[in-house]
């Protein structure tokens, strides 16, 4: 049954599914958006944007692009997102291509696994193609094997060699339900509330692989908390709306 799921047939179909969904979310929930103005300030700008966010997150992540990004001018070198070439990673790239997102496909190398092709350095060189090209990529900083909600030096070394700038990515929606995976992966569910949030713009100029790493960490916490808190305040709003009707 696993090697059936993982045939071309079925992967298109749950591609196609998944984007759906994913498309159904973006379209149906109520959304609080912060945070959009630096991130299209520097949208305007030369240079490559590399746009960080949970593991967690991957099924809400086309939310804020559908809902705010994909309405701005276009970028020479176009947005894409870094996708694990893994089999099971290949229903997400379809749905990804479904909402007009290009997909660079890589990870790290597992240790324990060296005689495994993850395709990471030709994904690094993607990559930094693509921000050198003033492009913009979304990236998993914790993913695709964790620690959940830590940043790994992936995407500061990227920022660090291209000289893209680094922008942390929240989102939260009220009515979800959690996956049992190793990141405890956010299934949306749609006509709730939600909130999508961007960090301020990092610049790589001046700082160490070390200082990126913590200064994205911190963004991405901070982001996550202020997300989560538009969520609860604005569930708080719609009780107080319900009580004053009654």
């Amino acid at each position: 049954m696993k090697w059936l799921l993982r045939t071309g047939v079925f992967t298109a179909i749950i591609g196609w599914a998944l984007w759906a969904w994913m498309a159904l979310v973006a379209r149906t929930v109520r959304w609080h958006v912060e945070g959009d103005a630096a991130l299209e300030d520097a949208w305007t700008k030369p240079g490559g944007i590399l746009i960080a966010a949970w593991h967690e997150q991957i099924f809400i992540l086309p939310s804020g692009w559908t809902q705010v990004v994909r309405h701005w001018p276009g970028r020479p070198g176009g947005v894409s997102m870094l996708v694990s070439l893994s089999r099971d990673a290949e229903p997400v790239a379809k749905a990804l291509d479904h909402l007009g997102i290009k997909t660079i496909r890589g990870s790290k190398a597992n240790a324990r696994k060296r005689d495994k092709n993850k395709g990471g350095s030709k994904a690094i060189a993607s990559a930094l193609r693509l921000l050198k090209a003033n492009g913009t990529l979304c990236v998993t900083p914790d993913g695709p094997r964790g620690p959940a909600l830590q940043v790994s030096p992936g995407a500061p070394i990227l920022a660090q060699r291209s000289g893209a700038c680094l922008v942390a990515y929240a989102l939260r929606v009220s009515a979800h339900r959690r996956l049992r995976s190793w990141d405890r992966m956010i299934l949306p569910l749609p006509f709730s509330r939600g909130a999508v949030v961007f960090g301020d713009p990092i610049e790589p100029a001046g700082l160490t692989q070390q200082g990126l790493q913590n200064a994205l960490q911190t963004s991405l916490e901070a982001a996550n908390r202020r997300a989560q808190s538009l969520v609860d305040a604005d569930g708080a709003g719609a009780k107080d709306n319900l009580r004053d009707a009654a």
